[in-house]
């Protein structure tokens, strides 16, 4: 679709996305620190972080098994963040729990995983508009 051709009517908008993971709280206390959205409901089987516009909900999975890295044909999806200083950003996700994979399959963006394995990737703000 080009930029001048009339865009579908939506069926529905994009309220929430949810990680699984094995343990709730701590996951979503590291999503709480990347993306500096608070934490508005938490139990020991669920969590959910409030954004400007959606939500991330973290729910738990007691046989919950990680992601792999490099992709095996497996992983679902992956979240995009955007950042001023994309390794000063990398660095501060590291701090907080999360892990550089590796390999790193680009030279713009950097892979992360977070402390329950989902990757995730972290490029730089400009080239998002």
């Amino acid at each position: 679709m080009t930029t001048t051709e009339q865009s579908p009517t939506p069926v529905a908008r994009l309220a929430m996305l949810t990680l699984d993971a094995a343990e709730v709280e701590p996951l979503a206390r590291f999503w709480e620190a990347v993306l500096g959205w608070p934490v508005v409901a938490l139990t020991e089987d669920y969590a959910m972080l409030q954004g400007p516009s959606n939500a991330l909900g973290i729910g738990r999975i007691p046989d919950y098994v990680a992601p792999t890295w490099p992709d095996d044909g497996h992983k679902q999806f992956h979240l995009d963040l955007a950042a001023d200083d994309v390794e000063v950003a990398a660095r501060r996700c590291v701090e907080l729990g999360a892990v550089r994979a590796d390999p790193q399959p680009g030279e713009t963006w950097v892979v992360l995983l977070d402390p329950a394995g989902h990757p995730f990737c972290i490029s730089a703000a400009a080239n998002w508009g």
